[in-house]
C-alpha cells in the first residue's frame, strides 16, 4: 500500500533531478528501500510520511548528481595528467598549419586575401573592413565567404 501510494511521486521528483530513466529507477528503488529499513525513524509529528518519502528521494537524486559530477571531475583531471604535452611536436604541428594556411592564402584574389587578413589577422570588423576598403558592406561579405569557402577547400576541411 505504501508502495502504491510513494512510488511513482517519489520516481517522479527523482526523474526531474536525473533526467535519466534508468539511474532514476534505481535511485527510486534506493530510496524504497531505505524508507522500508528506516521507517521506524518517521516521526508523524514532524510531517507527512508522503513529504518524508519525497524530502528522501529529492536527497537521494542530488546526491546522486554530485557523485557523477565528482566522477566526471576526478577523470578529467586524470586525463588531463596522463597525457602529458610534447611541446616540440606541437610547435611542429602549428608551423604545418600556418605553412598551410600560408599557402592557401596565397591561392586567393589580391580582394579576397586583402579582405580575409584585415579581417581575421586585423581584428577589423566587416564594416570597419569595408570602410579601409572603399568597398560596400555587402562586397566585403562576398569576398570573405568566397575566399574563406576557397580556404576551407585548399585546407581539406570538411
Amino acid at each position: 500500500m505504501v508502495y502504491d501510494q510513494l512510488a511513482r511521486p517519489a520516481y517522479g521528483v527523482i526523474r526531474k533531478v536525473l533526467r535519466d530513466p534508468a539511474q532514476s529507477e534505481e535511485v527510486a528503488q534506493e530510496v524504497l528501500l531505505e524508507v522500508w529499513r528506516t521507517a521506524s525513524r518517521f516521526d508523524p509529528d514532524m510531517g507527512r510520511a508522503a513529504t518524508w518519502v519525497l524530502t528522501i528521494a529529492h536527497r537521494r537524486a542530488i546526491d546522486r548528481v554530485r557523485a557523477v559530477a565528482a566522477a566526471a571531475a576526478r577523470e578529467h583531471r586524470v586525463a588531463e595528467t596522463a597525457e602529458p604535452r610534447d611541446e616540440v611536436a606541437d610547435a611542429v604541428e602549428a608551423s604545418l598549419d600556418r605553412e598551410r594556411v600560408q599557402r592557401c592564402l596565397g591561392g586567393l584574389t589580391e580582394v579576397q586575401r586583402e579582405s580575409i587578413t584585415l579581417a581575421y589577422y586585423g581584428g577589423y570588423t566587416y564594416r570597419q573592413v569595408a570602410a579601409l576598403l572603399g568597398v560596400t558592406l555587402a562586397a566585403i561579405k562576398t569576398r570573405i565567404r568566397d575566399g574563406l569557402i576557397r580556404m576551407r577547400d585548399c585546407l581539406g576541411v570538411s
